[in-house]
């Protein structure tokens, strides 16, 4: 697979437009292990392999386990997670795939039981965010860095 062009590069203005909206997840006041947690999932249902891997390294550098990460695609089935982040992965996924979901009652009763009503807009419009990198990332081809192969033992 090949990039396509630098979307930044490209539109600068685009690319500042939604940095702002990352620089105010950043600072609203969401728990950072909640923005790892649907930044992660959404990219894994987006299928893009740049932010996945962004999102795996930053979550690894916040002191997140590598079980806790590497769990996020199996996330129904194992019993790692809390009730409010398998209601924020529930609500992640209907979200993310809205346009199949039409983000139905039971993900939004279940979140609103462990977020308030402005915690669900943050959460939202992160979720909102996370979508607009992967759309970018996924239609221009955006690479991720390869990391240098460790050495067997």
């Amino acid at each position: 697979m090949q990039p396509r062009f630098d979307f930044a590069k490209a539109s600068p203005e685009s690319y500042k437009a939604v940095f702002a909206l990352e620089q105010y997840i950043r600072s609203c006041g969401l728990e950072p292990r909640h923005i790892h947690l649907l930044k992660l999932r959404a990219s894994q249902i987006n299928g893009c392999a740049y932010c996945v891997d962004t999102h795996v390294k930053e979550a690894r550098h916040d002191g997140l386990s590598e079980q806790w990460i590497n769990l996020v695609c199996a996330w129904r089935e194992s019993p790692l997670y809390d009730a409010r982040e398998r209601a924020l992965l529930e609500w992640t996924e209907a979200v993310t795939n809205v346009a199949q979901t039409g983000v139905p009652d039971a993900p939004f009763a279940e979140i609103r039981k462990h977020f308030s009503e402005e915690e669900i807009v943050k959460i939202t419009t992160a979720i909102g965010t996370i979508n607009v990198w992967n759309r970018l990332s996924v239609s221009f081809r955006s690479q991720h860095p390869i990391d240098e192969r460790e050495q067997a033992a």
